[in-house]
């Protein structure tokens, strides 16, 4: 019975970024959107959809990571000129992309932060401690009123990737951040009143950037990452013990 029930797999339950992907998937498969072809404006792809603007962006950031897609400024998001195959399978790879392992997922983004929080600290222009600044205050303010913040918590880690002036960092914290952050704030994996406690740990963080102090930029983001590792590593544990008996 123990190896039946060890030959079963969880239901896997497509979030609307995936659908998204699918969809566009399909339309470049089929033929209707060809390599080269411009993408519909992102507030028709919303309107279409009938998902929140949020679910398309992430879509297309992903797409981009891939570059299955790119976006020119004032010109829009075009198809990549890669053959119909190349793009199909490669699609095909990231809707497969594995949610599920959790603590891999989480202890990548760790020690990525660590080294973009860092890097921020070092190379910030004035233009980005505004955008993290921003990115702060937007995420109080949704805190406050009571609302959900999941988008502002993700644009302020992102703020701070932009900071890097690293594309490679910037673009591999897009791909990993959204997932985890709403995957952590939906299960409340790090308990009910999270919120007030990172406003204090966003606020730490800026305030080393805008300082220029690499060493406490990174004791900062270790802190404010530091429950969620905790917790990551012990579900890893538990997954060997599981796999060992």
């Amino acid at each position: 019975m123990n190896e039946v029930i060890d030959n079963l797999q969880a239901i896997q339950v497509e979030s609307p970024v995936d659908k998204i992907i699918r969809q566009l998937k399909h339309l470049i498969v089929s033929g209707q959107l060809k390599p080269g072809d411009k993408l519909p404006a992102e507030r028709a792809l919303v309107e279409r959809f009938g998902v929140g603007r949020s679910y398309v962006r992430e879509a297309i950031l992903k797409l981009e990571f891939y570059g299955l897609l790119k976006t020119t400024p004032q010109s829009g998001t075009y198809v990549s000129g890669l053959s119909i195959k190349v793009l199909d399978s490669l699609i095909s790879d990231l809707i497969r992309y594995n949610k599920d392992d959790f603590s891999a997922m989480i202890e990548a983004r760790y020690y990525l932060e660590l080294d973009a929080v860092r890097l921020a600290a070092e190379r910030k222009t004035e233009e980005d401690v505004i955008a993290i600044e921003q990115a702060m205050r937007d995420y109080q303010t949704k805190v406050n009123q009571g609302e959900n913040a999941v988008e502002e918590d993700m644009l302020f880690h992102i703020a701070v990737a932009k900071a890097t002036k690293n594309s490679v960092i910037e673009s591999m914290i897009l791909l990993l951040i959204p997932d985890l952050i709403k995957n952590i704030t939906e299960n409340k994996i790090c308990g009910e009143n999270r919120e007030s406690i990172t406003m204090k740990e966003h606020l730490s963080i800026l305030n080393a950037i805008k300082a220029g102090d690499i060493d406490a930029a990174e004791n900062s983001m270790a802190v404010h990452l530091d429950e969620i590792l905790q917790i990551s590593r012990a579900d890893f544990v538990a997954k060997m013990f599981l796999k060992k008996k």
